[in-house]
């Protein structure tokens, strides 16, 4: 590779001393997401090396770059872990049983959630089950006080959608702790079938079913990888959303995404773009365009609510 004249990759020249300086912060976070001290330090290293092959020039600020990084590497551990889907509600808006302010001993819910000492072996299942996002956006608000509007740019998603996630990994530990019984982690029983109906009618162009399953206030956004091919970023409203799919979805085949039922556009039987839906009181919210390499690779095919053998 040629460098351009004033460019370099690789950490800026102090980028060494800075990162061993953030090293054993890392390391905690990495460890508390993980459950695990050797694939944190795998994770940190994977970190500095993702740092060495970077462009200087673009990290403003190197710790919350760092941050970033190590934890999408914690997304990618959990997600790698995950041997059957499990639904990723974190951002639907339906209660969960129970759910009120309810924060486990000891000022660091994750901590004891993690601890062999702390709590007992139903605790440890909730904690190991929850689904990756939920997880961190649990871990790095309770634990570590991230704010959420850091952890939305985290797991690219909106903060009151992080926030959502925190609150259920939260609510299913205390659960656990209480001994009450505890939400399954799974979709909601009429989820994919909205999803599904929706899919149908963007197909036939039925419009007026289209408005039907949407909230008023559904919206559609999309991340960096599938803005770059030319989707809007950001539609508003139930009309603006119909229109989009109006006729549209005829290549969209469903999916499980870390779960949740939702469809896939495939071309030549590889997934392009993920549609990540977010299902509340049986009206689609929101759809998000998901084209990131991992969330494409993750992707378990669906017949209903049943992943496909």
């Amino acid at each position: 590779m040629t460098a351009t004249p004033g460019s370099r990759t690789g950490p800026p020249a102090d980028g060494t001393r800075a990162f061993e300086a953030e090293r054993p912060r890392l390391r905690r976070i990495a460890a508390r997401i993980l459950d695990d001290e050797t694939e944190a330090d795998d994770v940190v290293q994977q970190a500095w090396i993702r740092l060495h092959g970077a462009d200087a020039a673009a990290i403003g600020n190197l710790p919350g770059w760092l941050t970033t990084v190590t934890t999408r590497l914690c997304l990618d551990v959990l997600r790698a872990r995950r041997a059957t889907p499990q639904a990723d509600v974190g951002d639907d808006e339906r209660p969960v049983h129970g759910e009120a302010p309810h924060r486990l001993p000891d000022g660091d819910p994750a901590h004891a959630a993690a601890s062999a000492d702390g709590v007992g072996a139903a605790l440890r299942v909730v904690i190991d089950a929850l689904p990756p996002s939920e997880r961190v956006a649990f871990v790095l608000h309770d634990s570590f006080g991230f704010d959420f509007p850091a952890i939305a740019r985290i797991l690219d998603c909106t903060p009151a959608a992080a926030r959502k996630r925190a609150s259920r990994a939260r609510v299913r530990l205390a659960q656990a702790a209480d001994g009450s019984p505890a939400e399954p982690v799974s979709a909601g029983p009429t989820d994919w079938r909205i999803v599904d109906a929706f899919l149908t009618a963007a197909r036939e162009g039925e419009f007026a079913r289209l408005l039907a399953l949407l909230a008023p206030d559904a919206i559609v956004t999309a991340d960096a990888d599938t803005v770059a091919t030319g989707t809007p970023a950001r539609l508003v409203g139930r009309e603006a959303v119909a229109a989009m799919f109006d006729g549209a979805a005829q290549s969209a085949l469903p999916v499980f995404i870390d779960g949740r039922p939702g469809a896939a556009w495939f071309l030549r039987g590889r997934p392009r773009v993920a549609f990540d839906f977010t299902v509340t009181d049986g009206r689609v919210r929101s759809i998000e365009f998901r084209a990131e390499a991992p969330v494409l690779e993750a992707l378990v095919r669906r017949t209903g609510g049943a992943a496909r053998s």
